[in-house]
């Protein structure tokens, strides 16, 4: 079994002063470059993903903008890859099955934004592709959601889709849990 860290959408929009701010992004972050960190020492690969808007009407993400581009906190290197997205499946149209094909990885540590969004289905989208997924719960941000007349806070968003994901979709745990793996 070859794993890789792919870290999903970490991009200045989600964060104070940006388009789209996200609950606890930055403790996210701190917590997504303790994991780079520790990947990169032990020479995992490392895939970046970065969504870039293209439907008509967005709001953030836009080309050529600040905000679409990586936080400082998770700078991609010069030799990890890149994926561009446009959709929040990090597979679709990208390439990024290929690669992990042609790499022989099976199992993927997953770290990002939006829980609810993009994590959730690219989680989904690489269980289907069958590959093992780790997901990092406190690598991870989401935002506070309205459903016609009711508001559920970030944080219920947050473990309500990560308890959907756990068990069999991928195995959900911390950066300290991570970190003590062999």
């Amino acid at each position: 079994m070859k794993r890789a860290l792919l870290i999903v959408d970490v991009q200045n929009d989600y964060f104070p002063g940006g388009k789209m701010e996200l609950h606890n992004s930055l403790a996210a972050s701190r917590n997504i470059n303790e994991v780079l960190a520790d990947c990169r020492g032990n020479s995992l690969p490392v895939i970046h993903v970065q969504h870039i808007a293209t439907r008509p009407g967005a709001t953030f993400f836009l080309p050529g903008t600040p905000g679409a581009e990586f936080h400082e906190n998770v700078m991609p290197t010069a030799d990890e890859k890149i994926f561009v997205k446009h959709y929040p499946n990090s597979f679709r149209e990208t390439g990024l099955h290929e690669h992990l094909a042609e790499q022989q990885i099976t199992s993927l540590i997953i770290v990002g934004m939006m829980t609810h969004m993009c994590i959730d289905t690219t989680v989904r989208a690489a269980f289907d592709l069958g590959y093992e997924c780790l997901v990092v719960e406190d690598c991870c941000a989401t935002k506070t959601l309205k459903f016609h007349d009711k508001e559920i806070s970030a944080e219920d968003v947050h473990v309500a889709f990560l308890a959907a994901l756990n068990r069999v979709f991928a195995k959900v745990i911390t950066t300290q849990e991570l970190a003590a793996q062999p």
